[in-house]
């Protein structure tokens, strides 16, 4: 069963949750979910993987975490390309422009984005939005 790895960082737990939700899609599209807090994550093995999926909310002025995750997308920018990569995280405020940031990074670095856009829900992620994490999460199992 091939392992597909969902890495996040999360201040409230609104992107965690959409990290566990992507990660339930995965098991339901028949493969095994990993589901890993960025700091306990390894760039080894997601160089090694051909799909992955990477979560942050919005923070400040709609930028990624600065001292987690930040660090940590820069790397895997390094090795992106040819990758199918997911994206999603929760926001707060503003209209999505971190992830507009973060979507142009990844595909300038190569990487394929599942589903075309980053995933975004605008605070906790009701049932609808769980929803769309778990096809997120299916769409990575189906590639």
């Amino acid at each position: 069963m091939s392992k597909i790895y969902v890495v996040y960082w999360s201040q409230t737990g609104n992107t965690q949750a959409m990290a566990e939700a992507v990660g339930e899609g995965i098991v339901q599209g028949g493969k095994e979910a990993e589901v890993l807090e960025v700091s306990e994550a390894s760039l080894d093995e997601l160089k090694g993987a051909g799909v992955f999926a990477l979560g942050c909310p919005a923070m400040g002025a709609e930028v990624l975490e600065e001292t987690e995750m930040e660090p940590f997308v820069e790397e895997v920018e390094k090795f992106a390309a040819g990758k199918n990569i997911a994206l999603f995280g929760s926001y707060g405020w503003g209209d999505g422009e971190w992830m507009r940031d973060w979507e142009e990074r990844m595909k300038t670095a190569g990487a394929n984005l599942v589903g075309g856009e980053g995933l975004i829900i605008n605070e906790t992620p009701d049932e609808d939005g769980l929803d769309e994490c778990r096809s997120l999460g299916q769409q990575l199992a189906a590639i």
